[in-house]
């Protein structure tokens, strides 16, 4: 797999599309640090790391979050890619949607959502955005 990211993206759009409860991927520190940042802002409801049978390899569950029957997260745009990486100073950055969308930057002090991104004063890697 070249963009697990990308792939993480793309099943929590299915799980919704299909209006599942609940996602399981393979697991990664990233993907874990992702579905933390989208429990805290309200596009998932939670989040389990889980070993296999044989205790080898983990699998992250995420579970999906709906109000009113419809799903919260609406869309997420992969921004950086593998082939095209994007970095960005913060003071360039424009907002997602006010109030309604977040987007997510990879920093040196992990994932922060722009508005933390601003106040640390801190730019970095934009890995998508979220509404």
């Amino acid at each position: 797999m070249t963009d697990p990211i990308g792939d993480m993206i793309i099943r929590i759009q299915n799980g919704y599309l299909a209006k599942h409860k609940e996602v399981a991927l393979p697991h990664s520190c990233l993907k874990e640090e992702l579905g933390k940042v989208l429990i805290k802002h309200g596009f998932l409801k939670d989040l389990k790391v889980e070993l296999n049978k044989q205790k080898i390899k983990k699998t992250l569950i995420l579970e999906l979050k709906y109000v009113a029957r419809k799903p919260v997260l609406e869309k997420v745009k992969r921004i950086s890619k593998p082939g095209l990486r994007v970095y960005a100073d913060v003071k360039k950055l424009k907002r997602v949607l006010p109030g309604l969308g977040i987007m997510i930057i990879s920093t040196n002090q992990g994932l922060l959502t722009l508005d933390e991104a601003r106040k640390n004063n801190q730019g970095g890697e934009i890995i998508c955005r979220v509404w």
